[in-house]
């Protein structure tokens, strides 16, 4: 007979109340706690996550069900991690970002660092208990990531606006990427109510942020036009669609640099992806007016980061003033008058 769950929910007060946990009962006296196994637990780390973690950790999650499915929480030992860890790097696959398998090996620890503090949460375990925060993170190489010249980025979209199946969809996702700096989710997750048209803007959700982006009113008024010619009709659908009419996936970055690289070998050779894109615009933007409007161009504004970065924190016209500065277009919040830094991009219709 199972237990009253009220007579349950006040026992584990009065343990919450002492601090004292399940393990604590287990370790120190001596009674036999039964634990959830691997797989039994699963389900509730992966209900209690966000969209970002399941994405970034599902495959290893599973992995872990697959491994230790059987297993209660507390018989995983830091070597099993450990050792999944290394088989994650040798199998890893070759992609045109690869750092060898690194970045497979840190998911992995983050993974189960991510499983077993819910655990922690839940008050299944004590936080000195969990197998996966005694495994060290391989350390984070330097970024190869870098600004592109003005002449790598007209090439670049000069083969957009030239190759594809889709050259309008392709010259507007460069350009948007390029004058907001933002990443692919942020574009993705873009619906008709984010464009505020009169007002050249974009609202931004990404990274578990939301914020308005300027970007010009010429490409603002493509948007609008690309949305409702392909289907876009209620506030609430997706801005950037394929010709059919259904919204567009990450699959078409993928199949965009792929195509680009293709045609252009160093594209390849060196890994340029969207990201690239986003510091090329934020280097501009440092270089020409300052780390604070940078900080805000990316969104950072609310980030952790040094003290001084509490007094130099810049508003919605100073970046307003960097686009239009860029690309030597007039904007609605802009408070200053355009200037030579000009980095001209055109959208081809």
């Amino acid at each position: 007979m199972s237990a009253d769950p009220a007579t349950v929910a006040a026992a584990r007060h009065v343990l919450a109340h002492l601090g004292v946990t399940l393990a604590d009962l287990e370790s120190d006296a001596g009674v036999p706690v039964s634990l959830p196994t691997v797989a039994e637990y699963l389900p509730r780390v992966i209900a209690a996550a966000g969209p970002g973690a399941r994405r970034t950790y599902g495959t290893y999650w599973e992995r872990m069900a697959a491994a230790w499915g059987d297993w209660p929480l507390n018989r995983v030992t830091a070597s099993d991690i450990e050792a999944m860890k290394q088989e994650m790097i040798a199998t890893a696959r070759s992609r045109r970002n690869s750092r060898n398998g690194r970045h497979a090996g840190e998911h992995v620890i983050a993974a189960a660092r991510a499983f077993y503090s819910r655990a922690v949460a839940d008050g299944l375990i004590d936080a000195s208990a969990s197998p996966a925060h005694r495994v060290a993170k391989p350390r984070r190489l330097p970024s190869t990531r870098r600004a592109l010249t003005p002449y790598e980025l007209e090439e670049i979209n000069a083969v957009a606006r030239t190759s594809g199946n889709d050259v309008i969809l392709d010259a507007l996702l460069l350009r948007l990427h390029t004058e907001s700096a933002c990443r692919r989710g942020g574009a993705l997750a873009l619906r008709l109510i984010d464009l505020d048209r009169p007002s050249g803007l974009v609202r931004l959700a990404e990274k578990g942020t939301v914020r308005w982006q300027p970007i010009t009113l010429d490409l603002a008024e493509h948007l609008y036009e690309h949305a409702h010619a392909r289907g876009a009709l209620v506030s609430t659908d997706r801005l950037l669609r394929y010709r059919n009419g259904q919204p567009i996936s990450s699959r078409r970055y993928d199949h965009l640099w792929k195509r680009i690289g293709d045609r252009l070998p160093w594209v390849a050779a060196q890994g340029i992806s969207t990201h690239w894109l986003r510091h090329t615009t934020l280097t501009w933007v440092e270089r020409h007016f300052s780390y604070g409007v940078a900080r805000a161009y990316a969104g950072h504004t609310d980030s952790p980061g040094p003290s001084t970065t509490t007094y130099i924190k810049a508003d919605l016209h100073a970046v307003a003033d960097a686009l239009s500065a860029m690309t030597d277009q007039p904007h609605p919040l802009a408070t200053m008058e355009g200037t030579s830094h000009a980095w001209p991009m055109t959208i081809r219709r």
